[in-house]
């Protein structure tokens, strides 16, 4: 099913412009967001929802997560192979354990990241060939890196997000990637 904050009506002009669809669309109109937040996609400060896309086994266990920018597209075959694997694979554990409070690093190179951030990677490659040590923190499961990303994002949940000596970088964009080392560099950090 699709799931948007949009109205009804605008649900049903959505769906008509797109011809036919073969699933149902829900609006999460009122209360304004609240299945978006319960899943944690709502932007608090502006009323609107990261695009994302959740895949929820028959058994309520969230088996696959994507959250990208608006203007991207989804990779529909890896979502076509995660839906496959539900048919054939039997449930053996939720993907996300329970969320943790724990204390966030404080210096240093410090990458957020999360499961469904397809830019983690390139941002992982780019570190390592800098020779950036640095620490990474799962944002799915530390609720504390979570809230800083959204306070960072003002409101959005933006990944990766690297902190480079206080210099922080939202999504992955590598001119900013190096004005930022070039800063702390400047800085006599690294």
């Amino acid at each position: 099913m699709g799931i948007s904050i949009d109205h009804i009506p605008c649900l049903q002009a959505w769906a008509d412009s797109l011809g036919k669809i073969s699933y149902p669309l829900l609006s999460d109109f009122w209360p304004h967001g609240a299945v978006a937040e319960k899943y944690g996609v709502l932007r608090p400060a502006d009323g609107f929802t990261e695009r994302a896309i959740f895949v929820i086994d028959k058994d309520g266990v969230i088996r696959y997560i994507d959250i990208h920018a608006i203007d991207d597209q989804p990779d529909n075959e890896v979502l076509r192979n995660v839906l496959r694997g539900l048919q054939t694979a039997p449930v053996v554990q939720p993907i996300f354990p329970p969320q943790q409070e724990e204390e966030l690093p404080e210096g240093g190179v410090v990458l957020y990241c999360a499961r469904w951030c397809k830019d983690c990677k390139r941002a992982r490659a780019w570190l390592e060939a800098h020779h950036l040590p640095y620490v990474e923190v799962d944002i799915d499961y530390n609720l504390k890196a979570r809230n800083r990303l959204r306070k960072w994002g003002n409101g959005a949940l933006i990944t990766p997000a690297i902190d480079i000596y206080g210099h922080v970088v939202l999504d992955y964009k590598e001119d900013k990637l190096e004005e930022a080392l070039f800063n702390a560099r400047q800085e006599g950090k690294v």
